[in-house]
């Protein structure tokens, strides 16, 4: 197993984190949260952007998609990082899902050609190291990697 995939508190590192309701109006909160990490990991402001569009993108789907319309949930998003690598563990209680398995996005096509949806993994893909999925203990785990330079 590589370095990336066993950060954790045995490697040095920092933690945080943060539990939202599925109310994309707790958004700005996550912003905030990324922003903190980001700063405590040492990563710049041109560094962590891309990092705020992939979770939020991430998060925003469990908000919308995980839990059916009407329905109280949550989503946690755990941040575990040192100075060369991020791990966020983004994992909530609803509708098993894997976006890992969604194929990738052909963006060569115009876009009234393409299918509806799978721009948001195709974008975290594109920012993140590595992605991976999982269902346990009757949670969605989502989890990503991003190496700091």
């Amino acid at each position: 197993m590589d370095n990336m995939h066993s950060i954790g508190p045995q490697k040095g590192c920092s933690k945080r984190i943060l539990t939202l309701d599925n109310d994309i109006q707790q958004i700005p909160q996550l912003a905030s949260f990324v922003d903190a990490v980001a700063e405590d990991a040492g990563i710049d402001f041109s560094e962590a952007m891309p990092l705020n569009l992939a979770l939020e993108e991430a998060v925003v789907n469990v908000m919308q998609y995980a839990y059916p319309a009407g329905t109280h949930g949550t989503v946690t998003i755990e941040a575990l990082f040192n100075k060369e690598q991020l791990k966020f563990i983004i994992s909530d209680s609803g509708t098993p899902f894997d976006p890992t398995t969604k194929e990738d996005v052909d963006v060569s096509l115009e876009v009234g050609d393409r299918e509806v949806g799978g721009l948001g993994i195709h974008l975290i893909r594109q920012i993140m190291d590595d992605i991976s999925y999982e269902y346990k203990g009757g949670k969605n785990v989502l989890t990503l990697h991003k190496k700091i330079n």
